[in-house]
């Protein structure tokens, strides 16, 4: 039974499964059945591309459907094919990346159980392609269904065992999303200075990056602006909404902005915390405003995370229910 926000991994497990993965080998050729070559992993390479960009628009249970049956496609071709070393470890790149996609729709739905045993499928199958890039961004993803689920400690031993082979990370943008997600589970735990070092990390990281295009496909999301994003919520968990306010007007206004036509979920979630920073200092009217974009923005869109944020909120709201604009926005949400 998969119980919706369950996590199934003890925070003791997870250092030892992130130090596992890095030592783990890489699969050989296959030498029996039809024989496939680089064309077929490039085609998986096309459909995960518009899987990830089918989850910004439709929302993650659809999305997890496609992923979970793309991976069953992709792990028949590995048994049942022949193929070279090199088109083997791609194609299990290919897997590593359907996993990862799966584990993430599942957290988005509220299934945490789900999520971790796709993450657990997703790092053994980046150890088997030799991608230690791939397996460090699944771990960052790992990383925050732990801080989120209350473990930030479990988060932390993620991120240390990915970053423990940084200097095999051939990306700067993971690395930028290693950092900032070490930064929220610093901010979980309360623990400011280190929240805020993590953050001018993740920054610096994001500043040595290239062009996106030379960059994983899946790495299109990271930009500056999603970086201060990851530092506005940080701030608004630390107590410091002022703080958050500012990191989010640089994500909107500032250099390589957030770009939120590109995911409304994710812009709605950021809205809603947008939203309690002004609650936080008694600034009703834009905390308002902000929370019926975040509502128009998640119409449409299946999200657990989504509906926890605005859910989140609307409590904060109760406790002005009688001040007349926050009353018609509690019972427009009713």
């Amino acid at each position: 039974m998969d119980r919706r926000g369950f996590l199934i991994t003890s925070t003791s497990a997870l250092a030892a499964i992130a130090a596992q993965w890095a030592t783990a080998p890489q699969a050989l050729s296959a030498t029996t059945g039809r024989r496939v070559g680089h064309q077929v992993a490039d085609l998986f390479d096309q459909r995960l591309d518009a899987l990830r960009h089918l989850d910004d628009h439709v929302g993650s249970w659809q999305a997890y459907d496609a992923a979970t049956a793309e991976l069953r496609l992709i792990t028949s071709t590995l048994k049942d094919a022949s193929y070279t070393g090199q088109v083997g470890h791609r194609l299990y790149g290919c897997a590593a990346e359907a996993s990862r996609l799966a584990g993430w729709c599942a957290y988005d739905d509220g299934h945490h159980a789900a999520a971790e045993r796709h993450f657990v499928t997703s790092l053994r199958a980046s150890a088997s392609a030799g991608d230690t890039t791939l397996g460090a961004s699944t771990l960052a993803f790992w990383a925050n269904v732990r801080y989120s689920s209350g473990d930030p400690q479990g988060a932390l031993d993620l991120i240390d065992g990915a970053l423990a082979s940084s200097g095999r990370i051939t990306s700067q943008r993971v690395l930028a999303m290693l950092y900032a997600r070490q930064a929220r589970a610093h901010s979980k735990a309360g623990e400011s200075a280190a929240a805020y070092r993590a953050i001018d990390t993740a920054l610096n990281a994001y500043g040595h990056a290239g062009p996106p295009d030379e960059d994983l496909a899946a790495m299109y999301w990271i930009t500056a602006g999603e970086l201060h994003q990851v530092a506005a919520s940080a701030a608004l968990s630390l107590g410091e909404p002022r703080r958050a306010l500012a990191h989010f007007d640089l994500a909107v206004h500032g250099h390589d902005p957030y770009n939120a036509a590109k995911e409304a979920r994710g812009t709605a979630i950021y809205l809603a915390r947008h939203a309690e920073a002004y609650l936080a200092l008694d600034e009703l009217d834009a905390a308002v405003e902000t929370a019926e974009r975040a509502l128009d923005l998640m119409g449409g869109v299946d999200s657990a995370r989504g509906t926890s944020a605005l859910d989140e909120l609307r409590s904060g709201l109760l406790h002005h229910k009688d001040v007349p604009v926050v009353q018609s926005f509690l019972v427009m949400t009713a």
